[in-house]
């Protein structure tokens, strides 16, 4: 396992180059891509997806690529780059996939040589479901307006006895900064261009799913909730809350879409030799986008580079301790490794 000191010098090392790289449209636009050359890029806040007509498999299946990238949002404002985020969050995805993808299913294509790491992600393009599954047992300090915290905060500066959140009903004065919930909450939010926390009946009323596909989602991912935090047990830490999103296959199935239990779409938090929370300067000590947040002191802010090999670390350290395996850098240059990654891909589907 890499020790603080040697992460801090792989990222202090590298930093400033591991991110350097076409974004995957201008590596197509340039002709490094031959085969996607026709294809749709959509560009998202953390990763870009190519499909088309040319991404079929061999099987019929409609092929999604989706390429992971440095870049981190928070607050729905985009802060710059990571160094190595790309590859941590792939590989902390990958791990976690393995644990879950009997009980949530998975989009995802197995492509034999394609490393954990990898940031090109081969998937079946699903009909997506237009929400966000996110799933709480503790009530997380956050500063994020969709967080259950910030909805507690407004109920009780308003006098509030009951906060109605999500469509769960909670007693205000029950409720604890970083304090345990009283049961793991389903509270799904839109996929808006901002977020908003709603209830599973505005989903049904709204035609964005069934009654049937909700209760599929919710159940699935309450038994997968209780899987990792099963595993995190024995690694010392708890899985505080996370996000889940999900579509249908073309089998007719709903499966998970995206990333699963990464420190992006989740909150780990540490344990203790007795089992309690840990904490630091009264705080839990955390594994997950909440250490970036708590840097955010401006709207439109953008981390220096100080900042970004900071974020790095702490990502890198998350990743050793939820996996229990050392993190294996790829220095290549990331061009490289998007076009080696894509044509071993297509390949092997095509």
């Amino acid at each position: 396992m890499l020790d603080e000191k040697q992460i801090h010098e792989l990222v202090a090392a590298h930093g400033a180059t591991v991110n350097l790289g076409r974004p995957v449209h201008q590596l197509i636009a340039d002709g490094e891509i031959p085969r996607l050359k026709d294809c749709t890029v959509l560009q998202g806040k953390v990763s870009d997806s190519v499909f088309g007509e040319a991404l079929i498999s061999r099987s019929g299946i409609p092929i999604r690529l989706m390429f992971r990238n440095n870049r981190i949002s928070t607050h729905d404002v985009n802060r710059g780059a990571i160094p190595f985020k790309d590859q941590v969050l792939a590989f902390n995805h990958e791990h976690m996939l393995k644990l879950v993808k009997a009980v949530l299913g998975s989009s995802q294509f197995d492509v034999e040589g394609l490393l954990p790491s990898s940031t090109v992600i081969p998937a079946e393009n699903l009909q997506l479901v237009s929400l966000e599954n996110v799933l709480r047992l503790y009530m997380a300090e956050s500063s994020t307006s969709t967080s259950l915290y910030q909805h507690w905060l407004q109920a009780k500066t308003a006098g509030e006895s009951i906060l109605h959140y999500a469509g769960h009903d909670l007693k205000v004065a029950e409720l604890v900064p970083n304090g345990l919930l009283p049961y793991v909450m389903d509270t799904p939010s839109t996929k808006d261009k901002v977020d908003r926390t709603i209830d599973a009946q505005y989903l049904i009323d709204e035609g964005i799913c069934t009654q049937g596909q909700y209760n599929q989602i919710r159940n699935s991912s309450l038994m997968a909730f209780g899987m990792i935090s099963q595993y995190l047990s024995a690694r010392g830490m708890v899985l505080v809350d996370t996000k889940t999103e999900h579509g249908i296959n073309s089998a007719g199935a709903i499966v998970a879409a995206d990333e699963l239990y990464t420190m992006d779409s989740s909150r780990f938090w540490r344990l203790d030799d007795e089992g309690e929370i840990m904490t630091r300067d009264g705080k839990p000590v955390s594994f997950s986008k909440e250490f970036a947040r708590g840097m955010v002191k401006e709207q439109d802010q953008q981390f220096s580079d100080e900042q970004a090999n900071a974020i790095a670390e702490r990502y890198i350290q998350g990743l050793q301790h939820l996996t229990g395996e050392e993190f294996s850098a790829d220095l290549r240059p990331r061009d490289q490794r998007i076009v080696d990654s894509v044509n071993l891909i297509l390949d092997a589907l095509l």
